[in-house]
């Protein structure tokens, strides 16, 4: 399996790329506050420790019985996408103490949810034989065991079609993560926390700018018509 360091980058860097990107953008081109800066650091913070949940048995058994056995929490599969709840409640319940709200408490559990979906990603990929289904289907599956595949007359259907399969479980992944990220602020471009009265504050004196100018267009207007009846 992957080093835990390999799921955390994985997900902060490559599959949190979109978020990252637009935070720099923002806090380079005109700023950010620092309360932007600890929301950045809660979402990357959140997602590291969930791309690492699945491995989290191996902590007790190291303290209790001197091995790093990580595949079970109980009777439950830690890869398996039931156990999957677990991280997205827990996320759910952080994002209701951080952010009061709880669209964006949703939002940060789907991208807990995605974090540890990676994890069961760069696994499968790197040993194969995951307990996706349990506890309706309690044997290891590998979803990407077929996609480099040779051509194979003998059932072309079942190959593309697992094929299929795999890269559409990465699209989720990917759009999970795309859409909590967007919803929490770090869409293509980063919107710094305020609350709707500044942003109505900031508002308010540029449309009343705008329609004041309008105003003194249409007075001289208005005079210029006036002088050449005259």
């Amino acid at each position: 399996m992957p080093y835990p360091i390999v799921h955390m980058m994985f997900f902060v860097l490559c599959i949190s790329l979109p978020g990252l990107f637009s935070f720099a953008q923002t806090a380079l081109s005109s700023g950010v506050y620092k309360r932007d800066w600890w929301n950045l650091l809660l979402l990357l913070s959140i997602g590291a420790f969930f791309s690492l949940l699945p491995d989290i048995p191996a902590v007790w058994n190291y303290f209790l019985f001197g091995n790093l056995d990580h595949g079970m929490a109980g009777p439950v599969p830690t890869h398996s996408l039931v156990f999957g709840i677990v991280a997205f409640c827990s996320a759910f319940i952080l994002g209701l103490l951080a952010y009061r709200q709880r669209d964006r408490a949703l939002a940060l559990g789907m991208y807990a949810e995605a974090a540890f979906l990676s994890h069961l990603l760069l696994d499968d990929i790197a040993e194969g034989g995951l307990s996706y289904l349990y506890p309706f289907y309690d044997k290891p599956m590998s979803m990407f065991s077929y996609v480099n595949v040779k051509y194979s007359g003998i059932d072309f259907q079942g190959y593309n079609t697992a094929g299929i399969v795999s890269v559409f479980f990465i699209f989720c992944v990917l759009l999970m993560a795309l859409m909590a990220l967007n919803y929490l602020g770090f869409g293509f471009r980063y919107e710094p926390l305020r609350s709707k009265a500044e942003t109505a504050c900031n508002q308010i004196p540029l449309a009343s700018q705008h329609a004041t100018r309008e105003i003194r267009e249409i007075q001289v207007m208005n005079a210029d018509i006036i002088e050449d009846e005259y």
